[in-house]
């Protein structure tokens, strides 16, 4: 490490991986690169007064090895064979080509070795017969072994031979910018630093494992400003709102790598895309579709038009509805999440629908769909119930590799995948096991998820709405009798109910959950349900009765009416306990007339356009009946 201070300025500007390669090749032979390989890197120029560049990272190895005297680079690819960076055709070429041959001999063209043959080159190059410092890199190492546990005699001798040969390697000293000893080393390029055998690594001083992350906010950011030339901008920094806008592009970028900016940016000059509406061809890029029903023009007038409708099907909830309502808005004008530093990636919106049950969550979500999306298909519900264990949470983002159903995938992933633009409904969801909610944290924080398979899906542009009956109970006071007591009844203040939910909310995930940072993605978007009332009971009856009405007329063409009297019954019997709500209210309709009906009419021959009326209701051992006429 004697040289070492000589590399920070040698260096500044190089990514921190490199930085970190090259000042250990003096006591490291091999290096195992995992993480982020297929991007491209930020380079500093090439020469004084330059530009930045992105290099791949073969290119980038090679440029950082040839300030410190390397001579050249030989690749080994599995379907390209053999390869000596930099290729032949000029001065600098041949001279590679020419130290590459000193030490492996006469090459052909792509040669493809056996990993017989790969081991002399590696033993040749590590250490060399002359002084000729040379790196050589195995790509696609991750495929060399059938698995990093079961392998092939020859794969296991390969491997054993490479652990005594990072042990065996000689430094070489060569004249030039870095004249100390430095090692030729082997650099293998893996997906994941476990695709090579435990034992090759492990107790092992000379093998270095480094990590390539993706690209953080400020590579973004310069190379946006490098990709802004595509527009004509030499000059961002000079340019107020070129600099802008390539900060929202940075910005928007979140999560992708510099070569995908670089595809971005593609897209948009294909599309003629100016440099200010870069964020839509992130979208269009992340999402992989052109069409987004977030910019059609008639969204808002829709919405505006659902302060009307949405209340007619969502009976009794004003206060849940207008709050809704709001927040629907503010995602159509794409102010979710506004006040954060980045919230261009996050859900469009957010709702945590809690209350009493059948009091219309369910129901609001479905009309939230209709108005945004035009169809209720986009609508897509998970039960969390079925989520209760566990290893359930495969069935979400798909099982991770090697086990059962792997390349499946998960349900939420694939149908996101599918069509992102979705209103996705995670019903009570209190009932899913901890580690599952835990998945939620990076959708609402980045809006963003990896499925088994290791692709990214990207929640953007969906309505996430949680539900839960959380605060109907409540545990009882210590001494008490009961398990639980019931924290909200029928009849109460909204602001009582509201206040007792909440708190019951808080409750359940900073105390029995641990998850409190969970609670705070939700923040203020928390709906509360209130109880059905006595007059919205009444239209909730009236409504359902009409459904009914239709159901017969459609099913059998018969004219179905209810006289005073016995629809005064019904009514009564039905809106008589209104804790369950909505729903309770439709059971009640199914016991009381439905089934009494449907056993009346088996019995009797139907003719087509036939009037049939239900003169009155009796109960007779608690059995209804009805009588027709």
């Amino acid at each position: 490490m004697a040289d070492s201070p000589t590399l920070s300025g040698r260096l500044t500007g190089w990514p921190p991986f490199v930085r970190e390669l090259d000042a250990t090749l003096s006591v490291h032979s091999q290096y195992v690169l995992s993480g982020n390989l297929h991007d491209s890197f930020l380079a500093p120029a090439d020469g004084v007064g330059g530009t930045a560049r992105l290099l791949p990272l073969r290119d980038l190895l090679w440029e950082s090895l040839r300030t410190s005297g390397f001579s050249c680079m030989i690749v080994y690819d599995p379907v390209d064979g053999v390869q000596v960076l930099p290729e032949a055709g000029d001065e600098i070429g041949d001279a590679a080509q020419q130290a590459a041959e000193s030490l492996l001999g006469k090459l052909k063209k792509n040669e493809k070795p056996s990993l017989e043959g790969l081991t002399k080159h590696l033993a040749a190059v590590a250490r060399p017969a002359e002084k000729v410092r040379a790196a050589i890199v195995i790509d696609s190492a991750s495929r060399i072994a059938r698995t990093p546990t079961e392998m092939e005699p020859a794969e296991r001798d390969f491997f054993r031979f490479c652990a005594k040969l990072s042990r065996s390697a000689l430094p070489v000293r060569v004249d030039g910018p870095r004249p100390k000893p430095l090692y030729n080393p082997v650099l293998w390029l893996v997906e994941r630093p476990g695709d090579l055998p435990p034992w090759l690594t492990k107790d092992n001083e000379t093998i270095r494992e480094i990590t390539i992350p993706r690209p953080h906010l400020g590579d973004r950011q310069e190379t946006a400003r490098l990709l802004a030339r595509a527009f004509g901008v030499t000059d961002a920094e000079s340019d107020p709102a070129a600099a802008a806008a390539c900060d929202a592009f940075a910005e928007q970028a979140d999560g992708l790598t510099l070569q995908a900016m670089i595809e971005v940016t593609r897209l948009a000059k294909e599309r003629g895309v100016d440099l200010a509406d870069l964020p839509d061809a992130v979208r269009t890029y992340k999402l992989g579709v052109l069409d987004n029903p977030w910019s059609r023009g008639h969204l808002r007038r829709r919405v505006l038009e659902g302060e009307k409708r949405v209340p007619e099907r969502v009976i009794g909830q004003p206060q849940a509805v207008t709050k809704t309502l709001d927040i629907l808005k503010r995602a159509v004008l794409g102010l979710s999440g506004a006040q954060a530093t980045r919230s261009g990636s996050r859900p469009r919106g957010v709702l945590f629908f809690a209350g009493p049950t059948g009091t219309g969550k369910t129901e609001l979500a479905k009309a939230i769909t209709q108005l945004v999306f035009g169809d209720e298909s986009a609508y897509l519900r998970f039960d969390m119930s079925e989520f209760s264990g566990e290893g359930s949470g495969d069935r979400l983002i798909g099982a991770p590799p090697g086990y059962v159903g792997h390349e499946a995938g998960g349900e939420l992933t694939n149908a996101v995948r599918e069509d992102p633009f979705r209103v996705i409904l995670f019903d009570e969801i209190e009932k899913g096991h901890p580690r599952i909610l835990d998945k939620f944290l990076q959708i609402l924080e980045d809006g963003r998820l990896t499925d088994g398979r290791g692709n990214t899906v990207h929640f953007s542009e969906s309505i996430l709405i949680f539900t839960s009956n959380l605060g109907m109970f409540v545990p009882a006071l210590p001494g008490a009798d009961g398990g639980r007591v019931q924290n909200i009844h029928p009849g109460m203040a909204y602001e009582d109910v509201e206040a007792r939910i909440k708190g019951a909310v808080a409750d359940h995930f900073t105390t029995v959950l641990n998850r409190p940072e969970l609670l705070n993605r939700f923040g203020d978007n928390i709906v509360v349900f209130d109880f059905i009332g006595a007059e919205a009971a009444d239209r909730i009856f009236d409504l359902q009765f009409a459904n009914i009405c239709r159901r017969v007329a459609d099913e059998h063409r018969l004219v179905l009416t209810v006289r005073g009297d016995a629809m005064s019954t019904l009514r009564s019997w039905c809106t008589s306990e209104l804790a369950k709500g909505g729903r309770g209210i439709g059971m009640a309709l199914e016991s009381h007339f439905v089934n009494p009906l449907a056993r009346a009419l088996f019995d009797r021959d139907l003719a087509p356009d036939e009037r049939i009326t239900v003169t009155a209701l009796r109960r007779e051992g608690g059995i209804v009946h009805v009588d027709l006429a």
